[in-house]
């Protein structure tokens, strides 16, 4: 697997863990299915709680590839934000407290509540590194090859879209990891599962926050 795939690979991989934390909102859809007593309702809230982290994705990573232009810069760049998300998982993980604000949002307001949360718990910072790399000019080769290679960046490549797929490929693993949870909740599993089986990921999503971030610093050196 050459290194473009594996990094997409990670983006899909990270927006199903994503998906699968409750923290992101799939027992919300569980809730509204079971208050409506409709399949399609859990199908229904998915779509804003999708819409809502796909903005929190792109308000961080489009201002980000946005800067990936300044070649001269980029190194310092994905350096600096490999750090930035490392100490912010370390932060996770010795406070995982969630911030008491967003108890107060209330449900009806899933896009808003989804963006908010993604972003309190740093959801879109743990994909930089990699949006990061993926932006990242390969080497220039010399001669004709080299000149031809450049002339392909340019036509076909651009940061911010690349921004834009990452978000997009990200939240749409993350919406299929949470309504396939959410929806075998509802139909087959019940609020038994609940119960027995609640899983807190608050300290596992922290060090995913500071492994993502040493990644990135492995990655910029």
């Amino acid at each position: 697997m050459n290194t473009g795939a594996a990094l997409w690979t990670t983006v899909i991989v990270l927006g199903a863990y994503h998906g699968l934390n409750p923290a992101m909102g799939w027992p919300l859809a569980v809730a509204n299915g079971l208050t409506e007593r409709r399949g399609g309702a859990v199908l229904s809230t998915a779509l804003p709680l999708g819409g809502g982290h796909f903005a929190a994705m792109a308000v961080v990573l489009v201002p980000l590839a946005a800067l990936a232009w300044l070649v001269e810069w980029s190194r310092a760049l994905r350096l600096g934000a490999g750090l930035l998300v490392l100490l912010f998982g370390l932060w996770k993980l010795a406070d995982p407290r969630h911030p008491r604000a967003l108890a107060r949002i209330p449900p009806s307001r899933l896009a808003w509540w989804s963006f908010l949360m993604a972003s309190a718990h740093g959801a879109g910072l743990m994909l930089v590194p990699f949006m990061l790399r993926l932006c990242e000019a390969p080497s220039a080769a010399g001669g004709v090859e080299g000149a031809h290679g450049r002339v392909m960046q340019v036509l076909a490549r651009s940061d911010v879209a690349t921004a834009l797929a990452v978000a997009g490929v990200h939240t749409l693993a993350m919406l299929l990891a949470g309504v396939t949870i959410a929806y075998a909740v509802y139909r087959w599993l019940g609020l038994q599962f609940l119960r027995r089986a609640w899983f807190n990921l608050d300290r596992v999503w922290g060090a995913s926050l500071a492994l993502a971030g040493a990644a990135g610093v492995w990655m910029a050196l």
